[in-house]
C-alpha cells in the first residue's frame, strides 16, 4: 500500500499506509535501516466491551496535515463503538523521538471507558533475530533493544507518565500471531519481558463523560544506549510532549513559509500542492545530504529491493527545485554527499546507500564479454549542471571553492575522455535503467554539463579550460543534431546504437524524456525540432482515458496495466513526465495567456494527489489509482520545479516581481 502521510526530521522516518497504520520506521538513516520491515504496526479502540483495530470494517478515515506544517492531523470515527478520534504525529524537529496525540470524542451521549492500544512489530535493524522487549521500571515504558540501537516506548493520559497496559511476546514463531491479539479483550498479560522475534504492544486508559472528550500522547525515542533513551524520555516530560509537537509545528510552518514568494498568481489548490510538496520532500532527504528516491517497503513484494536509495540524477534534480525554493542548506549538504561518493576518476555509480556506501546495482561490468562501466552518464552530468544553478542563486563562492575541483573540473575531464569519434557519449544506461546505448536525455544532460563547467572555469580564471569544456558542448550539440535527428520523420531518436561501420542503429520510439533537449540549456525550447518532439510526445503518449496523464514512452512495460489498447494508453501516467510538459509550456510562453496553458498539467497533478498531498511514482490509467512507490521524492520536486517556473514566468511577463530568490538568476527577460 502507498506511504499516504509521512513526518520525519531528516534522522528519524515514520510513514503511514492509507489505513493510518505505521508501515515504516527509519532511524539513524532516512532510508536505513527500515526497522519494522514494512510489517504492520496496528492502532486499535476498546471501548464498554468492543473492540475496534484501526484497519477494520467500520472506520472512516480522513488523512490529512495540518496546512502549511509537517503535522498530521487524521480523522476517524467509527459509528459503531460511538467514537471519534483527532489523531497529530510529528517527529520532534531537533531530536529522534515521534509523538502522537489521540484525542477521544463520546458520540453515544453517555459515560465511557475508552482504552487505546498501540501495536509495535519492530525488528531492530531489519532483523528478528536476537531481539529483546522488555517493561522499563525506570521510565514506566518498553523498551526495544539489540546491539547500538534502542527504542524506547512510553506516553501520558491524564496527566500521568508511564503506559496504563503493556504485553510483550513472540510474533510470526509457530502458532503466536504477535501480542496485538492480547488487546481485543481490552486486557493485557503484562508479561514483563520477551527475547528472539518479539512484538509489543500498549495500551492507555480515557475516561469520557457524556459527549465529552479526553486525551493521550504516546511517543518512541531512538538512541544507541539505553541511557540515551533514557535521557529523551526525560526530555519528554520536563517540555511536556505536547509543547514539544507544537514547536515541531511551528518549526516546520516557518521552514516551509521562509522565502516570501508570491503565489497569488496560482489558484488555492496549486499553492497548497507546492507547499506540501515542498515538506514531503524534505521527509525524503537524510540530514547527511543523500536525498532518497521514495520510501515504501512494500515495493519489495515487485521487485526485492527498495527505492531508499540516492540516485545521482534524482538527487541532483530534487536538488534544483530545493534551490529554486530557497532551501540553499539541503542543496549545500547534497552536493558534500555527492563529493564523498565519486569515482577517483569523476564519475558516478549507478545509486548509493544514504550513508554513502555503493548500493544495489543491476548495471553489469561485462557486456557481450567486453568490460563496460557500469554507469547512467546523465547522473554524473546532472550533477555538475545542477550544482552551477545552485551556484547561480546562493552566489556561495566560499562553497564553490571547495567543490570546484571535486564536482567540476573531474567531472567534466571524465566527460570529455568519455566520448567516441564523433562528439557523443560512450553507452551507457538510459535515466529509465532500461536500456544501454547513446540516449537523448543523457546528451542533453551532458551539453549542459559541459556548459555549466564552462562558466564556473570562466568565473575561476580558467579560461583554457572554459574554453576547451564550450568546445565539447558546441560538438556534441552538433553530432546530436547529425546523428540522432531523423529529418523524414522530423523526430529526434531516443537512442543510437554504435555500429562497427562508425554509424549508429537509431531507436524511433517516442520519448517524454526528450524535454532533457531545453530543460538543461541544450536547445532552445522554441527550435522547431524541440517543438516537434515535445508536441509528439502530447500527442503519442496522452493517456486517453479519463484520468490522462503523460505516459513515459510508447509501450512502456514497468507496472503496465493496459497489454493491448497500447495506442490509447501507452503505459501509465506519470507525475514527472506529465509536468514536462508543464516545465515546456512556461518556457514558450510570451504572454500570461500562453503561459496559462500550462496550468491544467499542474491541475492534472493536484487531482492525482491523496487528501494528505502525497505523490505517487505512476497511475492506473483507468482508476487513477496509485502504482509503485509513494511518495516519490521527484514527483514532489517537479511539482516545485514547475510552480517556480511559472511564478518567474508570470513575473518576467508582467513585471512583477514573484519574491523568489531564484529570480535574479533565472527570472531575466529573453
Amino acid at each position: 500500500m502507498p506511504r499516504n502521510i509521512p513526518v520525519g526530521n531528516g534522522e528519524m522516518l515514520v510513514a503511514f499506509d492509507d489505513h493510518y497504520r505505521m508501515r515504516d520506521l527509519h532511524w539513524p538513516n532516512v532510508g536505513q535501516p527500515n526497522h519494522t520491515c514494512g510489517h504492520l504496526q496496528r492502532f486499535g479502540v476498546w471501548a464498554d466491551g468492543q473492540f475496534a483495530w484501526i484497519d477494520s470494517p467500520g472506520w472512516t478515515r480522513d488523512l490529512r496535515y495540518k496546512p502549511d506544517t509537517m503535522v498530521t492531523e487524521v480523522r476517524l470515527r467509527h459509528e459503531r463503538l460511538g467514537l471519534e478520534l483527532l489523531c497529530h504525529d510529528a517527529v520532534d524537529y531537533w531530536s529522534p523521538v515521534y509523538f502522537r496525540r489521540v484525542i477521544v470524542t463520546d458520540l453515544l451521549g453517555k459515560p465511557r471507558d475508552v482504552r487505546v492500544f498501540f501495536h509495535h512489530d519492530i525488528s531492530v535493524n531489519e532483523s528478528p533475530v536476537g531481539d529483546t522487549v522488555m517493561f522499563d521500571p525506570q521510565t514506566g515504558g518498553l523498551v526495544h533493544y539489540k546491539d547500538n540501537v534502542y527504542f524506547l516506548l512510553n506516553g501520558c493520559s491524564s496527566g500521568r507518565f508511564g503506559i496504563d497496559h503493556w504485553a510483550t511476546g513472540a510474533k510470526r514463531i509457530g502458532d503466536a500471531e504477535g501480542t496485538w491479539r492480547d488487546a481485543e479483550d481490552g486486557l493485557l498479560s503484562r508479561h514483563a519481558i520477551a527475547q528472539g522475534s518479539v512484538d509489543s504492544t500498549i495500551g492507555f486508559g480515557i475516561a469520557l463523560s457524556a459527549w465529552g472528550s479526553g486525551s493521550m500522547h504516546c511517543w518512541l525515542a531512538a538512541g544507541r544506549t539505553h541511557e540515551q533513551v533514557i535521557a529523551l524520555n526525560d526530555k519528554v516530560r520536563m517540555k511536556t510532549p505536547q509543547r514539544m509537537m507544537d514547536r515541531t509545528e511551528a518549526y516546520w510552518r516557518l521552514w516551509a513559509l521562509k522565502e516570501p514568494l508570491d503565489l497569488s498568481p496560482l489558484p488555492e489548490r496549486l499553492r497548497d500542492m507546492f507547499v506540501r510538496s515542498q515538506i514531503i520532500c524534505r521527509t525524503q532527504i537524510d540530514n547527511g545530504g543523500a536525498i532518497i528516491a521514495a520510501n515504501d517497503y512494500d515495493i519489495t513484494h515487485f521487485a526485492g529491493d527498495t527505492y531508499s536509495y540516492m540516485w545521482p540524477r534524482d538527487g541532483a534534480l530534487v536538488s534544483h527545485a530545493l534551490v529554486l525554493a530557497g532551501h540553499g542548506e539541503l542543496s549545500r549538504n547534497f552536493f558534500r554527499f555527492c563529493e564523498k561518493v565519486i569515482t577517483k576518476d569523476g564519475y558516478f555509480q549507478h545509486k548509493y546507500n544514504p550513508t554513502g556506501t555503493l548500493a544495489s546495482s543491476w548495471h553489469p561490468s561485462v557486456v557481450d564479454g567486453e568490460r563496460v562501466l557500469p554507469i547512467q552518464q546523465d547522473e554524473t552530468s546532472l550533477v555538475i549542471w545542477a550544482l552551477r544553478r545552485h551556484f547561480q542563486v546562493f552566489r556561495d563562492v566560499e562553497f564553490i571553492k571547495t567543490t570546484y575541483n571535486t564536482l567540476v573540473v573531474e567531472p567534466a575531464n571524465w566527460i570529455l575522455r568519455y566520448r567516441d569519434h564523433n562528439g557523443l557519449p560512450l553507452p551507457s544506461w538510459d535515466l529509465w535503467e532500461e536500456r544501454r546505448g547513446v540516449h537523448l536525455f543523457t546528451v542533453a544532460s551532458t551539453i549542459g554539463a559541459l556548459k555549466a563547467a564552462a562558466s564556473f572555469a570562466q568565473d575561476m580564471g580558467a579560461y583554457d579550460r572554459a574554453a576547451e569544456y564550450n568546445e565539447g558542448a558546441e560538438r556534441m550539440r552538433g553530432a546530436m543534431i547529425r546523428h540522432m535527428w531523423e529529418p523524414e520523420r522530423n523526430q529526434f531518436a531516443r537512442m543510437a546504437t554504435p555500429l562497427s561501420d562508425g554509424t549508429y542503429r537509431l531507436d524511433m520510439t517516442i520519448d517524454s524524456s526528450a524535454f532533457a533537449l531545453f530543460a538543461f540549456g541544450a536547445m532552445d525550447a522554441r527550435d522547431p525540432k524541440v517543438v516537434a518532439m515535445m508536441n509528439a510526445a502530447r500527442e503519442r503518449l496522452w493517456v486517453k482515458t479519463h484520468i490522462g496523464g503523460l505516459a513515459r514512452y510508447e509501450n512502456d512495460y514497468y507496472h503496465r496495466v493496459e497489454h493491448t489498447n497500447l495506442r490509447d494508453v501507452p503505459g501509465n501516467p506519470w507525475v514527472i513526465c506529465t509536468l514536462w510538459v508543464a516545465q515546456w509550456l512556461i518556457e514558450c510562453a510570451e504572454s500570461v495567456e500562453e503561459l496559462e496553458q500550462a496550468l491544467p498539467y499542474l491541475h492534472w497533478t493536484a487531482d492525482r494527489a491523496f487528501p494528505s498531498g502525497v505523490l505517487a511514482e505512476q497511475f492506473d490509467p483507468y482508476t487513477g489509482a496509485a502504482i509503485s512507490v509513494s511518495p516519490l521524492t521527484w514527483s514532489h520536486a517537479t511539482v516545485m520545479i514547475a510552480t517556480i517556473k511559472y511564478l518567474l514566468k508570470h513575473a518576467q511577463l508582467t513585471g512583477r516581481p514573484s519574491g523568489s530568490l531564484a529570480e535574479r538568476a533565472f527570472g531575466k527577460s529573453r
